[in-house]
């Protein structure tokens, strides 16, 4: 939220520095994000006076003036300006002097011939408003060569990110409340111009959705004039980064942007019948003020008349009864709505406001007369009319919360001693009422106020944050024990092999678009959908982490990127079976892309396959401990892969710890991206953990003592039926005598001339590591013997 110092000067007495108020905002949890100073953008610029206007010699829109800058001799200008002329007072840029609108730095320079030692400036220049017809005119009382920054008043600009469950502070009055409190100054009471209503509204104003809009008070101005507004006002308006439009409509910005409280003016002529406050029809359609039309459902509260809907309750108002230049008679709004109801119906619009934002986090609900009043003042001030009475359709919610409060409290859980006279005087000055019995009932605007804690909160960070002192936690006596349980050792030791293996680690968001979650759910899974999603791109908790993946991965390939390797551990969720969220730690891993460029010693450029997956997805598992050696790879990977390219990793037919493989055309489709991409992903709940041994734990490695005999390696050739896999014939090789067999690959698979059909051949080399004595040849052909019993159960045969 963005206000200059003069602003908050009307709101706050007090001569405190522009640093002293820095600070105080960070000291009470107000962060300053950033400081802008106008007298720094319009540096160069300087009041100046026309002394001669002579037509250019070579140019029929230019004129070449002589200026008076205040300060040595008349300086030479050549302008293009309709209504540069002799003797008026205008801004001249010298050189060095760099033009806010489009960053370039006035130089001396000739123009047609003509030497040039600046520019005379317009309004758009210097960004002060959209006038460019002409070069700004000053008053005769402007003294000529002033900085044009101090003459114009310019008052440093503050950013200050106001946190959501601080709506009270959407508005400079609210802040300023706080800096009061901080004892920077004194707040300023709300100053109501005075006016007279007489006479009833002439338009029926009821709300008939009293759960959306549960108060809605309003009144009819007539006899307006409408047009610019005073320079103090739009001074106000564009330091808050606004666009002061017209006077009507800029006081009501000037209401929300001042107080936090939203309110809205329509042209009366355009209204037709009673305005009402009710639910939306399926279908029905409103024009906004930013020109697009939205179609509306039955969940939206919306401000319509007799013949059409005239506003997006809460959010924008409607282009058909906006106030316009020639507007003479005006209905003002000001109203409650529920802030779950406006921030659902901006969600499903996409529409964000300056008003939605304050609305759907709550405004001050005792603040609508005095808000439609204070804004009444305003109009007939500056604009002239004459007010009706005001219509007061429903109540606003109005039963304050009552907290008991303790005083031990704040130093129990905020950490700094402050006397109890103190907390009082801190809480009254925020507009808490405190009874002898610290009883504390809270302001209606104090929405974020549920406990003592919250309490604890304010009197803390008025008090000041930065007087929180920094405390180490009691330390043990001894060598520091590890913290770190074995799940996050777990997923520590992963995150350095998969970052070790050459993959990139990244980390998406927790939620998905509903479609792209629902792809990745399975049959009997049960996906927790938020009822009041951040936007609906993330409405659902992602079932899997490989969706984020692969629309980060899209992302990076729309980026020129050819070759992506990803991975994520965290969390995916569900609703388990006894209707409990369920989450559950998983590592995920997208190559999408090139794995090898081409390149004159490899040629074309190769893509991954299922085989990079598999051998990524066993490499990780080995990092964390799984017995990889044991491992069963079955199918089923999902729907998601190809069938005839994926597949499962599992410890026994229903330990399911990995899944990897190609995905399947429909699920690159979905994401909008082309293929080939395989994927990997890790269910780290199914892996076993180590069984803990007696003793101390040591984190040492094992010592390694190399055999003393040198091992001896074994081919075998087996003919096996064609649908065989060969991890499962490895495996029962493996198998076949424990004691002597220490590994088994294979190293070729063959089919063709002089394999009979339904049969390939795969060959397989067996290492065997003698113990006490070296193998004699009795013992090898018992070992042999063993292993082709063994291949034999499947099937297999030895090639002759």
């Amino acid at each position: 939220m963005k206000f200059s110092i003069t602003w908050l000067k009307d709101h706050l007495e007090t001569a405190a520095s522009l640093q002293k108020i820095t600070d105080t905002l960070n000291a009470i949890g107000l962060e300053v994000e950033g400081v802008e100073d106008p007298s720094e953008t319009l540096a160069g610029f300087k009041v100046a006076k026309v002394l001669t206007a002579e037509k250019h010699p070579d140019a029929d829109k230019l004129q070449v003036l002589t200026v008076d800058t205040g300060e040595g001799d008349p300086l030479q200008v050549v302008c293009g300006a309709p209504n540069a002329r002799a003797g008026m007072k205008g801004v001249l840029g010298l050189p060095g002097a760099v033009v806010p609108a489009n960053g370039m730095e006035l130089r001396k320079s000739a123009i047609r011939g003509v030497e040039s030692n600046g520019m005379m400036c317009s309004v758009r220049e210097l960004e002060l408003g959209d006038e460019h017809d002409g070069i700004i005119e000053l008053p005769e009382d402007a003294s000529v060569g002033h900085s044009f920054a101090d003459y114009q008043g310019s008052s440093p600009i503050l950013d200050v990110a106001i946190t959501p469950n601080r709506p009270d502070c959407m508005g400079v009055y609210g802040i300023a409340r706080d800096l009061a409190a901080a004892g920077l100054g004194t707040l300023k009471p709300i100053a109501f111009p005075e006016f007279s209503a007489s006479g009833e509204c002439p338009v029926e104003i009821r709300t008939d959705d009293p759960e959306g809009c549960p108060a809605f008070f309003g009144r009819v101005i007539k006899g307006v004039t409408n047009g610019p507004s005073p320079d103090w006002l739009q001074q106000r308006l564009k330091s808050a980064g606004q666009r002061p439009i017209s006077l009507l409509v800029d006081l009501t910005n000037y209401l929300m942007l001042a107080f936090g409280r939203p309110a809205h003016a329509y042209d009366l002529a355009k209204l037709h019948g009673a305005v009402v406050a009710r639910r939306a029809k399926d279908g029905e359609e409103v024009l906004a003020l930013n020109e697009k039309t939205y179609t509306l459902d039955k969940s939206m509260v919306v401000i319509a008349d007799d013949t059409e809907v005239h506003d997006i309750a809460g959010i924008m108002g409607g282009e058909n009864s906006g106030v316009q230049d020639d507007t003479n008679d005006v209905l003002l709004e000001i109203a409650y709505f529920d802030p779950a109801r406006i921030g659902v119906t901006g969600r499903k619009l996409g529409l964000a406001s300056d008003a939605r934002t304050r609305f759907e986090r709550g405004v001050d609900p005792a603040f609508l007369e005095d808000g439609l009043d204070l804004l009444t003042g305003l109009i007939v001030e500056l604009a002239g009319g004459q007010a009706s009475e005001m219509v007061r359709a429903g109540v606003p919610p109005m039963a304050p919360k009552v907290v008991l409060f303790d005083p031990d409290l704040t130093a129990k859980l905020g950490g700094v001693e402050v006397p109890a006279d103190e907390q009082r005087r801190i809480l009254e000055s925020l507009d808490f009422t405190v009874d002898a019995n610290w009883n504390v009932t809270c302001p209606l605007r104090r929405h974020d106020i549920e406990g003592a804690a919250d309490l604890v909160e304010e009197v803390v960070r008025i008090h000041g944050l930065d007087k929180v002192k920094s405390v180490a936690l009691p330390r043990m006596d001894g060598v520091a024990r590890p913290t770190a349980t074995p799940q996050q050792m777990l997923e520590r030791k992963l995150r350095r092999a998969a970052a070790g293996s050459g993959l990139d680690e990244a980390v998406t968001w927790s939620f998905l678009p509903e479609a792209e979650a629902a792809h990745f759910a399975d049959r009997n899974m049960t996906l927790w959908v938020l009822d009041n999603p951040i936007s609906e791109d993330m409405k659902v908790m992602r079932p899997s982490l490989l969706p984020g993946l692969l629309i980060a991965a899209k992302r990076n390939a729309d980026r020129g990127a050819g070759s992506t390797r990803l991975f994520e551990l965290g969390r995916r969720y569900f609703r388990g079976s006894d209707g409990m969220s369920d989450e559950r730690p998983t590592l995920g891993v997208v190559l999408a892309g090139e794995k090898v460029q081409r390149g004159w010693a490899s040629g074309k450029a190769t893509a991954f396959d299922a085989y990079d997956a598999k051998g990524v997805a066993l490499d990780l598992l080995a990092a964390a401990g799984a017995p990889t050696d044991r491992l069963m790879v079955m199918g089923e990977a999902g729907e998601q892969f190809h069938p005839g390219q994926s597949a499962t990793l599992r410890l026994g037919p229903k330990n399911l710890l990995a899944r990897f493989g190609m995905l399947h055309p429909a699920t690159l489709k979905k994401f909008d991206m082309e293929g080939p991409v395989a994927a990997v992903e890790l269910f780290l709940d199914a892996i076993p953990a180590k069984k803990a041994g007696k003793g101390p734990v040591s984190f040492a490695r094992p010592s390694f003592t190399p055999p003393a005999l040198q091992a001896v390696t074994r081919d075998f050739a087996f003919l096996v039926p064609a649908d065989l896999a060969a991890e499962d014939l490895l495996k029962t090789v493996r198998g076949s005598d424990k004691s002597n067999i220490t590994s088994a690959r294979v190293f070729d698979v063959f089919t063709g001339e002089g394999v009979p059909e339904g049969k390939k051949s795969i060959a397989i080399e067996v290492t065997l590591q003698p113990q006490d004595t070296s193998f004699k040849d009795a013992d090898l052909k018992a070992i042999a013997d063993k292993v082709v019993a063994a291949a034999a159960k499947l099937g297999a045969e030895l090639r002759g």
